[in-house]
């Protein structure tokens, strides 16, 4: 099943020091959300250097070049409005940015690659993977 890769991949890729391009999780397509990149690059401008606003600059340009971003359409936004609904009555709520991304991966057959487990797992219906490092840096 192709993979909406959170942004909790992205820090750890960051942080481990490798690049998307690197990276083999499996042979199904990986994309992003458009609420992913906001929030990558949101990073970007948090920067407390300009030595690390460059380096996370470059990092997410180069997997914004790799990636096919998934914009989060009125498809999107009507399965996130029937899991909010469904989440809100449950008492199991998950961040607004969360429930975007798994949103826009339900809306597009993707499930969603992320550190970020627990979060992702209230939503029904949504495929969701951790990523295997040991494997992923093969």
């Amino acid at each position: 099943m192709a993979q909406l890769v959170d942004t909790s991949v992205f820090v750890s890729l960051e942080r481990r020091g490798m690049a998307l391009p690197d990276v083999s999780w499996s042979e199904e397509p990986i994309a992003l959300s458009s609420f992913t990149a906001a929030e990558l690059l949101d990073g970007v401008y948090r920067a407390d250097t300009a030595e690390r606003r460059l380096r996370r600059e470059t990092f997410i340009e180069a997997a914004l070049e790799h990636l096919e971003v998934l914009p989060f359409d009125l498809a999107a936004a009507r399965v996130y409005a029937r899991v909010w609904a469904v989440l809100s009555s449950q008492g199991q709520r998950i961040s607004v940015n969360d429930l975007i991304i798994a949103a826009t991966a339900l809306a597009h057959d993707f499930g969603v690659l992320t550190e970020n487990v627990r979060e992702f797992e209230r939503v029904p219906g949504l495929v969701v993977h951790r990523p295997d490092w040991d494997a992923a840096s093969r």
